[in-house]
């Protein structure tokens, strides 16, 4: 079943054409990566697909929702229910600098009034799923490190239980273990949701997406040239740009060889 599906999707920054008719769909229970270098597109899908921008032609939906025709109360309606949640690259702009991370993982759930108990429930589920210690979220921000606010920043997004996950560059602004530890932790989200979300990966960093999406889709210059099951289109890139992209790169791990 698609939770997501851009059909013929165009976006104009003024004359420019930022977005060239792209059409894609991503399964529940897929991890689909989107990269390529800056200024080919990839943050202005993301903001697309979660209703932040209005494309020129072609329709988003996105849990069997038509996004393009949202408007005003409608659309805050839909933002609210949570069936699609962003990500940031920068963890301080979803968490309250100024209150324990604890209020900002919570603070989806008392908008929507959800019960004490199923509040703990979910915040502890979404804590398992990315491996963050319960006793760190009663810190501020500034008292984790960046891999752990990127953690819980993400266990944000996972306690209103969406159907969409969009991930704009998670791992870029982190060094290398933060961004290792982040990594895993969304490697154990794909194999422990399965069937009951799909993600959206997006980066300029191939390596790590070829350590957990099950698919890879190349955006250059606005348009999709080149997508394909993550394993095929890192052992046999078709296009050039896909190529150098890999190229770029001095080791690449692909997924485990059970997952498609």
């Amino acid at each position: 079943m698609s939770v997501l599906e851009l059909d013929q999707v165009s976006v104009d920054y003024g004359r420019t054409r930022v977005l060239d008719r792209i059409s894609l769909t991503v399964r529940a229970g897929e991890v689909v990566g989107i990269v390529g270098e800056s200024g080919s597109g990839k943050t202005t899908l993301a903001r697309t697909v979660l209703g932040a921008i209005a494309p020129a032609e072609g329709r988003v939906q996105v849990a069997g929702h038509d996004v393009t025709r949202l408007r005003g109360r409608a659309l805050r309606s839909w933002r609210r229910s949570g069936a699609a949640q962003y990500v940031f690259q920068d963890p301080l702009r979803s968490l309250d600098p100024g209150l324990p991370v604890a209020e900002s993982i919570i603070e989806g759930l008392r908008i929507a009034r959800v019960g004490v108990d199923e509040t703990r429930r979910r915040t502890d589920a979404a804590l398992n799923a990315v491996g963050l210690d319960h006793d760190l979220i009663r810190r501020l921000p500034s008292g984790l490190s960046g891999g752990q606010r990127q953690r819980a920043a993400i266990a944000r997004a996972l306690v209103v239980e969406p159907r969409l996950l969009v991930l704009d560059e998670p791992v870029s602004a982190l060094d290398a273990a933060s961004r290792d530890r982040v990594v895993q932790a969304l490697i154990a989200l794909r194999d422990r949701r399965g069937s009951e979300l799909a993600m959206l990966v997006i980066s300029h960093d191939i390596g790590s997406l070829a350590a957990m999406s099950d698919r890879l889709v190349v955006l250059g210059q606005g348009d999709i040239v080149e997508d394909g099951s993550t394993r095929r289109v890192i052992a046999e890139p078709q296009h050039p740009y896909t190529r150098l992209l890999i190229d770029s790169v001095p080791l690449i791990h692909t997924p485990s060889a059970n997952r498609p």
